[in-house]
């Protein structure tokens, strides 16, 4: 099967599914404006599109279309990649055809590729590629309503909407009969690399339908259209991004005749639409996708996005009608055609904010053949009204303490909707707010006493280093730890992930340990602090190769273990445990007191017997330690369905005294029933008066896949569940910090805070500013008083009540 790509967020490496007054000492900023914002709103990719091995019959009559490109020939962008397993004949090919697209592909942002090798599934499969995300509702998006692929996005909007992933994801069929010579001459079954690598990565800059076909019931969807989608016509007019989905009409149209229909294609196709691939049988990763087979398999140049590569045929440039194509996807589409005045908004929502309102809501039911052009937001108190294109609309001038509801309607060129009205819901202030002179892109972030003083550790985002701030009783003292390169193991690679802080020690003679992600080689990363001096190792994640789950004796692997980790303390020694990616199960490594060697441990996932799970486990986790019994809580996925919703999860439990391998023993604390997922929305566990409290995100039934509901035990008393409903402030998520009771969480891409000691306490709004990502908070406590530190869209910030 194929290697997986290590930025994915769900494994299927093996048979399973797979968040007072500020002292001014450290204020060095003035408030944030409290003015909620729209968001840039980001999906996953999870459509691929291939390139499938054609006649091996068919050398005699292939296309050879290979020129070199010139080697003074202007690089219109910069793209960097990253080998999984490539051997260097193929790395030479992969090079050559990026070097001919950066020729091709225009973009300031530079444009990150993870390639992996790997056996397929599908043995015809010679390649497969999909951009790392898509987004929509960016500064420069020419079309709102559309969802643009990383790369695209990005050239787009002149910066990098996410510089955490790749922008491009490309699996090779590692059991192809490839062409290694280097030579450009397949013979006569042998196929050529750097064409696969070109036409690939179309599919990853954007040429790609994100349809779903359903082959059992003959369902067609498009959840996400893009501007792909948006550029592809039926026959009677209609556009593919405006058919109704999820639908039979749609799952018809996509094995009927389809053509491309924007201009600078049709110009470089004699004034005629594009063909496009739609074979009767719809064909997964190839109809839509691509040109037609038939009508441009032998037209030189252009044959190049043609589903099939045949033996000897071999395409180094991208082809005029390619290299069109994209051009048309940098400009607005033309509209669709309105067959009715659109149905009312659906799901509509009043949010609270600060002096404001976010009013969210889904599209009409027939949003797309009714091509709906803006959104109206009518304020029934004052009847002033707000427009948009999407959701969410942002009202301003409201009044703290004063009820408001909202009705929303949808226009296109035919005529209004109906209203939709809100519930009520009143704004109230958020905390108070200050900027902190750390670092201007902060992201990561933890926070711990050691020796006595508040200390901070966090990623600064743009130079890719770990950084440490101690406070002195008058300012923050900085010191860079690790990403900048240097002796003692220090690595050159950008950091950036999860970090989990533990001291061992007492007084002020304890240690610091830091535990944190290599973001390049994806390892776990080690930090020892004494006060004076650091020093480094690899925990994991650098092994040989990745070792099977099925192996008992644990050793060393090079799966990616960069996603989560969590460390514990005990009178033992130090431990840490963290998720493997590449395989989807929770691993732990221990060092022992006045040893140096690490002993590492499978914990959960690997099976279902002594309690254990066979679930894709701790995309979250957190650990706990009492005296020498330590403590974790984690999520398990089980079930996700096509459009990647998890659909049934759980959350676990393991716990051991001591540090010997193999001795934990498990509890489900919550599992899904009636297709309630549970699991993959983030985990928190601390201590307070009634003990330790473990807390988590879940949904109703009402809700589902969408969490709305905090739900939480105690350690000793797991089979009682306690929920509390969030409502009027947004969905609830990642990143959860507890303490004392007091949990600290997302609402919207805003931070609330709830009391879980009093049950009947309300949420509380933390945060007003909307951030393009989830904001990270902390507590730290400075001279016996204690604040909230967040990292608000990279810039992190003190928070009071």
């Amino acid at each position: 099967m194929w290697g997986r790509s290590r930025t994915s967020r769900f494994s299927k490496g093996r048979a399973k599914l797979c968040i007072a007054l500020l002292l001014s000492a450290f204020i060095t900023a003035s408030l944030i404006t409290q003015t909620a914002q729209a968001q840039v709103r980001v999906r996953a990719s999870t459509v691929w599109g291939h390139t499938f091995a054609g006649s091996s019959a068919a050398v005699a009559n292939a296309t050879t279309s290979k020129s070199s490109p010139n080697a003074n020939l202007e690089k219109l962008s910069k793209f960097a990649i990253t080998y999984n397993s490539f051997p260097n004949w193929a790395r030479t090919e992969v090079q050559a055809a990026l070097d001919t697209w950066a020729a091709n592909f225009k973009s300031s942002v530079d444009i990150t590729v993870i390639a992996t090798w790997g056996r397929s599934a599908n043995s015809d499969v010679l390649g497969s590629a999909r951009p790392g995300s898509y987004f929509a509702g960016f500064n420069g998006a020419p079309d709102s309503t559309l969802w643009y692929p990383s790369a695209l996005a990005n050239a787009l909007a002149g910066k990098d909407l996410d510089r955490d992933n790749a922008e491009i994801i490309i699996q090779v069929n590692s059991a192809a009969n490839w062409n290694q010579r280097g030579d450009d001459k397949p013979r006569t079954s042998e196929y050529d690399l750097e064409s696969v690598i070109l036409h690939e990565v179309a599919h990853g800059l954007g040429f790609l339908s994100t349809d779903v076909y359903d082959k059992f019931f003959g369902f067609g969807s498009i959840d996400q259209p893009t501007p792909f989608d948006a550029y592809i016509q039926a026959p009677d007019g209609r556009r593919l991004a405006d058919m109704p989905t999820p639908s039979l009409e749609l799952g018809k149209t996509l094995t009927a005749p389809l053509y491309w229909i924007g201009d600078i294609g049709k110009r470089a196709n004699g004034g005629e639409k594009i063909k496009m691939y739609t074979p009767a049988i719809y064909e997964p990763g190839s109809s839509v996708s691509h040109l037609d087979e038939t009508t441009y398999s032998k037209s030189g140049l252009d044959a190049v996005m043609t589903p099939n590569l045949d033996a000897g045929e071999v395409f180094h440039q991208p082809g005029p009608l390619l290299l069109a194509m994209m051009e048309d996807m940098r400009v607005k589409p033309p509209a669709g055609l309105a067959v009715s005045v659109p149905d009312a908004p659906r799901n509509v929502e009043a949010l609270i904010g600060n002096q404001s309102a976010i009013v969210t809501f889904d599209p009409p039911a027939n949003a797309r053949a009714a091509q709906v052009t803006s959104y109206t937001v009518k304020n029934l108190k004052t009847s002033l009204t707000v427009t948009g294109t999407s959701s969410p609309i942002v009202v301003t001038g409201l009044k703290n303490g004063t009820p408001y509801s909202f009705a929303i309607t949808a226009h296109n060129s035919l005529g209004t909707s109906v209203e939709a009205v809100t519930k009520s819901i009143i704004p109230q202030a958020g905390w108070k707010t200050a900027l902190v002179d750390l670092t201007p892109d902060g992201r990561d972030i933890a926070s711990t006493t050691f020796n006595g003083k508040p200390i901070i550790v966090f990623t600064d985002a743009a130079k890719g280093v770990l950084k440490i701030a101690t406070w002195n009783g008058l300012v923050w003292k900085k010191t860079t730890i690790d990403g900048a390169g240097g002796s003692a193991g220090r690595t050159k690679n950008k950091i950036a992930g999860r970090i989990s802080l533990c001291t061992s020690g007492v007084g002020t003679n304890q240690k610091l340990h830091i535990f944190y992600p290599d973001a390049s080689d994806l390892d776990l990363r080690y930090a020892q602090y004494d006060g004076k001096t650091f020093t480094f190792e690899v925990v994991d994640g650098n092994g040989p190769s990745i070792q099977s789950y099925e192996i008992a004796e644990r050793v060393r692997t090079a799966s990616d273990v960069s996603v989560s980790n969590a460390c514990a303390i005990t009178p033992s020694g130090v431990s840490v445990f963290y998720r493997d990616e590449s395989q989807g199960i929770l691993l732990g490594a221990t060092k022992r007191i006045n040893t140096t060697k690490w002993i590492y441990e499978l914990i959960d996932g690997d099976r279902k017997t002594d309690n254990r799970s066979t679930g894709d486990v701790a995309f979250h986790l957190a650990a706990y330690v009492v005296n020498s019994n330590t403590h974790i809580i984690y999520d398990s996925v089980l079930v996700i369905n096509q459009k990647r919703e998890i659909t049934s999860g759980e959350v676990r439990y393991a716990t051991r005294a001591g540090a010997t391998p193999n001795t934990w023993s498990y509890t489900t604390l919550d599992q899904a029933s009636n297709g309630v997922p549970v699991a993959g929305f983030d985990v928190a566990i601390g201590k307070e008066s009634s003990g330790i409290r473990m807390v988590w995100i879940g949904a109703s039934a009402s809700s589902a896949p969408v969490p709305n509901q905090i739900r939480s035990t105690f350690i000793g008393k797991t089979k009682d569940v306690t929920t509390a409903t969030v409502e009027g402030f947004g969905t609830p998520g990642a990143y959860l910090t507890l303490d004392n009771g007091e949990l600290i969480f997302n609402c919207e891409l805003r931070l609330c805070s709830m009391n879980l000691t009093q049950p009947s306490s309300p949420t509380r709004l933390v945060s007003s500013i909307q951030t393009t990502d989830p904001a990270h908070g902390v507590f730290v406590t400075i001279d016996k008083k204690r604040f909230l530190l967040a990292a608000l869209d990279r810039r992190i910030a003190f928070i009071t009540a």
